[in-house]
């Protein structure tokens, strides 16, 4: 249910499991948390979903036994986070809760004008996983993610844009093309000036 390809210097990594709207089980975390710690070599990271859903966070019968405390969800977002090279999160649809934190970690967000992102752990009962809200707060400031983790709002993708949650929308048929395109100046790079850069930006949380 985790694709990975490999371009060259450009990974791909997709979710398919559009049935359930790309709803992550604990296999399927721990397969891109293995891939991610796996990925320093990459120049680029794209993660993606298959459908119209980006993910919508924990699979609901794994996460009534456990899924959603557990700390698999730090060790992908810390995995994707560390990563030197570019990543990349192109969203393909609606994300929410815990798969946030993917989103989160990477350099960039891209969506589609359908996509909404919310996160409703409060009223599920859950903590957030510990780095989501500072990586957040991060991007759009504490009120914003209050908005989100307390007020329970969804976001469209044009506010998300407003906000800075998200860096650009892009139409569903060019999202991945376009993410390719950011790769190509940080792939052409010599792997120090990219990596430099990337830390002269400094990370989020």
């Amino acid at each position: 249910m985790i694709e990975l390809v490999k371009d060259a210097d450009v990974w791909t990594v997709t979710m398919n499991r559009p049935d359930k709207a790309n709803s992550l089980t604990q296999a399927m975390l721990a397969e891109l948390a293995e891939i991610m710690e796996g990925a320093r070599d990459a120049r680029a990271v794209i993660i993606t979903g298959r459908g119209h859903v980006f993910s919508a966070g924990a699979d609901l019968e794994e996460a009534r036994t456990g899924l959603a405390k557990s700390g698999i969800w730090e060790r992908l977002s810390g995995a994707i986070a560390d990563l030197p090279g570019l990543t990349i999160a192109a969203m393909n649809g609606t994300l929410a809760g815990g798969a946030m934190g993917m989103a989160l970690a990477c350099d960039l967000r891209i969506a589609v004008p359908s996509a909404r992102f919310f996160y409703p752990v409060m009223k599920l009962g859950f903590l957030p996983q510990p780095s989501d809200p500072a990586r957040m707060s991060a991007l759009i400031g504490p009120a914003r993610t209050k908005l989100i983790l307390m007020g329970g709002q969804k976001i469209d993708a044009e506010e998300a844009l407003a906000f800075g949650l998200i860096d650009r929308i892009v139409a569903p048929e060019e999202l991945l093309d376009h993410a390719r395109d950011l790769t190509v100046d940080t792939v052409a790079a010599s792997p120090e000036i990219a990596h430099g850069i990337k830390g002269l930006c400094g990370t989020l949380a």
